[in-house]
C-alpha cells in the first residue's frame, strides 16, 4: 500500500521514550546505556539490526489477518495477558445466553464464550481466521461478515463482545452502533481495545507476513470521548472502564527485545488495553 520504512526507526523512538519518562530520576548507567544504544542504531554502527533490513509494509484488514492468522496464537502477547482475566471476569457476570463475538478472528473468546454456556456467534471479515475459530471452538456458529455492517438481526444477542478490532475503524460510530443494533433491550456490550496511550506512542503491531517480511495493519487513536460519544450516541450506558498497565512481556523474537531495558522503561505504568462494558437500556413500557 505505498507506506513503508524500517524498524530501526521504531527502535530509536523507544529508546527516546525511555530517556523522556525517565530522564530527571533514572541513574547515569541507564542514561548512558540508552545514548549509546542511539549513537549505535542512528549510525547503523549496531552490531545486530533486530528488522534484519525489512521494510515493514501496511496490508488492509483482509489481506493482514489472513497473512497473520497462522501465527496469531502462537506466541505470547502483553496485551492478551492484561486484557483476559478482566474481560473474562466480565463474561463471568452474566447468565449465559446466546453471544455474539464480533471481529472474533481465531475464536479465542468465542471459545472463552461457549466455555461458560453461552450459545455464540462469531463473525469476522476474514476466512482464515474463521477456519481457526472454528477449530478452537467447534460448537459455535461462524457467520463471516464486517463490523460495520453485522450479519445478524436487530435485538437477537443477549451479549455482544468486541475484542482488540475497533481501533482499525477509523470512525468508532458504525462498530459501536452495530454492536448497540444486535443487543436486545438489557443486553451488555463488551469492548475491549488497544489504549489510545499505545496507538499515540507506538501505533502498530507488526508481524511476520509470507515467512520473510514484516507487515502491520493500522490501528487509528480513539480517545476516551470518543468511545463515550459513540456509546451514548448508540444508546448505551457505560457501567466500567478498565485500564491494565503493560506487564514487563515483551514479544518474543521481536524489535523489542533487543533493547529490552529500554523497552521495559519505555512502557512502565502504560495501559495497554482499554476495557469498556456497557448495558443497552430495557424498552420503557408504553
Amino acid at each position: 500500500m505505498g507506506s513503508e520504512f524500517r524498524v530501526r526507526e521504531l527502535v530509536l523512538g523507544i529508546e527516546g521514550l525511555a530517556l523522556l519518562r525517565h530522564a530527571m530520576d533514572a541513574d547515569e548507567e541507564f542514561i548512558a546505556a540508552r545514548l549509546a544504544e542511539i549513537r549505535s542504531y542512528a549510525d547503523d554502527s549496531a552490531a545486530t539490526r533486530p528488522d534484519r533490513r525489512k521494510p515493514v509494509s501496511e496490508l488492509d484488514a483482509a489481506d493482514g489477518y489472513a497473512s497473520w492468522s497462522s501465527r496469531y496464537d502462537s506466541l505470547p502477547s502483553a496485551y492478551l495477558e492484561v486484557e483476559e482475566p478482566i474481560l473474562h471476569g466480565l463474561l463471568d457476570r452474566g447468565p449465559a445466553g446466546t453471544a455474539l463475538d464480533a471481529a472474533c478472528g481465531t475464536g479465542r473468546q468465542t471459545a472463552a464464550l461457549a466455555a461458560r454456556g453461552y450459545r455464540t456467534i462469531g463473525v469476522d471479515q476474514s476466512p482464515e481466521m474463521l477456519a481457526h475459530a472454528h477449530r478452537k471452538a467447534p460448537g459455535a456458529e461462524f457467520r463471516e461478515g464486517h463490523l460495520e455492517k453485522l450479519p445478524l438481526d436487530d435485538d437477537s444477542v443477549d451479549l455482544a463482545v468486541c475484542s482488540l478490532a475497533l481501533t482499525h475503524l477509523p470512525d468508532l460510530s458504525s462498530g459501536i452502533g452495530e454492536l448497540a443494533r444486535v443487543v436486545r433491550p438489557g443486553g451488555r456490550v463488551i469492548v475491549s481495545d488497544l489504549h489510545p496511550f499505545v496507538t499515540t506512542l507506538q501505533g502498530q503491531c507488526i508481524f511476520v507476513h509470507d515467512n520473510d517480511r514484516l507487515a502491520f495493519v493500522r490501528n487509528h487513536r480513539h480517545l476516551h470521548s470518543s468511545y463515550l460519544s459513540a456509546f451514548a450516541d448508540a444508546g448505551l450506558t457505560v457501567r466500567e472502564c478498565h485500564e491494565p498497565v503493560f506487564n514487563g512481556r515483551l514479544a518474543p523474537g521481536g524489535y523489542e527485545e533487543s533493547i529490552a531495558d529500554a523497552a521495559r522503561a519505555a512502557w512502565e505504568g502504560i495501559p495497554l488495553v482499554v476495557i469498556w462494558a456497557a448495558e443497552k437500556p430495557e424498552t420503557s413500557a408504553a
